[in-house]
């Protein structure tokens, strides 16, 4: 028997148990993967407390929780080509992630080696958060030399999408509170504060703004209407039932990459 974080009813974290479950082995073309960490996400808690979300994502109870996780390969299918055992990886599978052993084909579970030096507990954050970081950029079709406003660029999504946008050759300017400007000049960003006056103070700081992201409410994708950009240049991860204003509605599951066992995110190169 293995061990699993199960929830029978929604409800927020007093329906989680940890439960005994028959242990899993790998079926044709699949993995299994001893899981040494587990992340924690916002949506990890919306679906297991929200019944139609959860029906949106496929999930229903009993279920298991979580989606980021980390750790070794201990068993690998003949036909699985790129991983062997005593792999370190890192991926994600949903509602599944929270147990002693994670199963699935190396492209389900967007598996991916753990860089030398990298902590399990490092490795297992980097999943939706990044995917999803990837996914916004993609959206907006970031290049080398756009300027980009990044709405909520100290959370965990911007931190990713701060640092993948430098990367490209943008110029950055993110969002947060006065006491994450620090950090974010760290990540690579040029940093305002968010709230009242806003545009105003990305027009003197950069008027030249080509490209958006809002990663927490509306507030950038009004602002960079205000600011001229195209709407087809911007995207948010905060989405109702139809896009708001006409950004394009993304998030870690639009990233979709290949699987590779070197890395889940397409950066794009500096040129």
């Amino acid at each position: 028997m293995s061990r699993a974080v199960i929830y029978e009813a929604f409800g927020g974290p007093e329906v989680l148990a940890l439960r005994k479950v028959p242990e899993p082995h790998p079926g044709v073309g699949e993995v299994r993967v001893h899981v040494a960490a587990f992340g924690l996400n916002p949506m990890d808690w919306k679906i297991a407390s929200t019944p139609g979300l959860a029906r949106a994502f496929g999930v229903s109870t009993p279920a298991g929780f979580g989606y980021d996780f980390a750790g070794v390969v201990d068993e690998v299918d003949d036909q699985v080509e790129g991983f062997v055992v005593g792999d370190r990886v890192f991926g994600g599978a949903l509602a599944r992630a929270a147990a002693d052993y994670v199963v699935g084909t190396p492209a389900d579970l967007g598996l991916t080696r753990t860089p030398a030096g990298v902590s399990d507990q490092t490795a297992a954050t980097l999943a939706i958060a990044g995917l999803t970081a990837d996914a916004t950029l993609h959206a907006v079709g970031l290049r080398n030399g756009d300027t980009i406003l990044i709405g909520g660029a100290a959370g965990g999504v911007g931190t990713f999408a701060v640092q993948l946008a430098a990367l490209a050759g943008a110029r950055v300017v993110g969002t947060g509170s006065a006491d994450t400007h620090g950090f974010l000049r760290n990540l690579g960003a040029e940093p305002v504060t968010y709230g009242p006056g806003l545009a105003a103070r990305v027009r003197a700081l950069a008027p030249d703004i080509s490209a958006a992201t809002s990663l927490v409410g509306t507030e950038t994708v009004d602002v960079a209407l205000e600011l001229g950009v195209n709407p087809e240049r911007i995207s948010t991860i905060d989405a109702g039932p139809a896009p708001y204003r006409g950004a394009r509605a993304t998030g870690a599951i639009d990233a979709a990459p290949e699987a590779s066992p070197e890395s889940p995110m397409q950066f794009w190169p500096a040129s």
